[in-house]
């Protein structure tokens, strides 16, 4: 007998909370005593899963779109990057301590230098560089992340000597 007291219980609101308690179980048996760290996942897994009664996900049927992970908006950004043995890049320097500088001013320090030669690749995402003798101190195998393809080619260095300027500062 349904009373005020005692809210009719349908086929609808048993299923979801026997789905709930369903997800709150596995979660304590995969992740024992640490289980509760986890409770968003849980409600974002139940939010962004397709439910039969409203022929929706919760999230997309109450704002209209879907809920997207921040793993989605990482995904979006990366690109491979691959280079063979022999190809030039340059090297990332902005994140190092006591790196190259121009004068006192860290704003007009380099953010690559180079060209080095990939001499071999190590694993999926290291390769290993061929540094000059003024870079002996610093491990020559480094990640994807701090590489730059260099696109000149040839011989890109320009010696001071080569370069004439005229009275307006301009480059013969």
């Amino acid at each position: 007998m349904n009373t005020t007291y005692h809210p009719q219980k349908d086929g609808q609101s048993k299923r979801t909370i026997q789905m709930l308690e369903d997800m709150l179980r596995a979660c304590v048996i995969e992740f024992g005593s640490s289980w509760d760290r986890y409770l968003p996942l849980v409600e974002f897994s139940y939010n962004n899963s397709y439910h039969a009664s409203i022929k929706a996900a919760p999230y997309k049927a109450l704002y209209g779109r879907k809920c997207r992970s921040p793993k989605s908006y990482a995904d979006r950004r990366t690109k491979l990057l691959e280079f063979e043995v022999g190809d030039m890049v340059l090297l990332k320097v902005s994140q190092w301590k006591g790196g190259v500088h121009f004068g006192n001013s860290r704003k007009l320090s380099p953010c690559y230098i180079g060209p080095f030669k990939i001499l071999a690749r190590v694993g999926p995402v290291a390769y290993t560089l061929e540094l000059p003798e003024e870079l002996k101190g610093i491990h020559i195998t480094f990640h994807v992340s701090n590489l730059k393809k260099c696109l000149a080619e040839g011989d890109i260095i320009v010696q001071m000597e080569d370069i004439q300027l005229d009275d307006k500062l301009y480059m013969i």
